[in-house]
């Protein structure tokens, strides 16, 4: 194979090899453990490929260059996969002095399940807003408390596991 195919070849099989490693990572941690597995089998492949054309191709500068290349956009390329996909769920928590009634409504009309308690900052009593969802609504629910306080602090969690609880249909747009 001609020096500049090799390098070709070896940069997007590192690509789509740190792709896939990225990805099963993230699925691991979301308890997604056969899919990880899957991904790990086809990844560790690619990666044999891979090495062993840099081994065959060891005193050419340019392989071993494309072959860190193609692990650094890998892994950039995996992260900006799985946040399209945006596997799993969060729990967001929203602390609005001012908007907590009418953001606890808006949200609830919009579909979302809204736990509320009484909290304690250093200006006195407010309500704290607990709402679980899965990560892919996350840009909708910011959007809905940054039209009702842009001021509101907004914490965000992943959630590994949910067992029981209340999580309503998605209302249709």
């Amino acid at each position: 194979m001609p020096l500049l195919l090799s390098g070709i070849f070896i940069f997007f099989a590192r690509v789509i090899d740190m792709s896939l490693a990225t990805f099963r990572i993230l699925l691991i941690m979301r308890g997604r453990s056969l899919a990880a597995s899957l991904i790990g089998f086809l990844e560790s492949g690619l990666y044999i490929v891979a090495l062993t054309v840099v081994v065959k191709n060891i005193n050419s500068p340019l392989s071993i260059l494309l072959y860190a290349a193609g692990f650094g956009v890998g892994t950039y390329t995996g992260s900006f996969i799985e946040e399209r996909v945006a596997l799993g769920y969060v729990n967001v928590q929203i602390i609005s002095i001012d908007s907590h009634e009418s953001m606890q409504t808006r949200l609830r009309e919009e579909g979302f399940g809204v736990t509320s308690l009484e909290g304690y900052g250093k200006d006195g009593a407010h309500s704290i807003l607990n709402v679980l969802l899965k990560r892919r609504d996350l840009p909708r629910i910011m959007e809905l408390v940054n039209s009702e306080d842009k001021k509101a602090f907004v914490s965000i969690t992943d959630t590994r596991k949910i067992i029981g609880g209340f999580f309503p249909k998605r209302k249709a747009k």
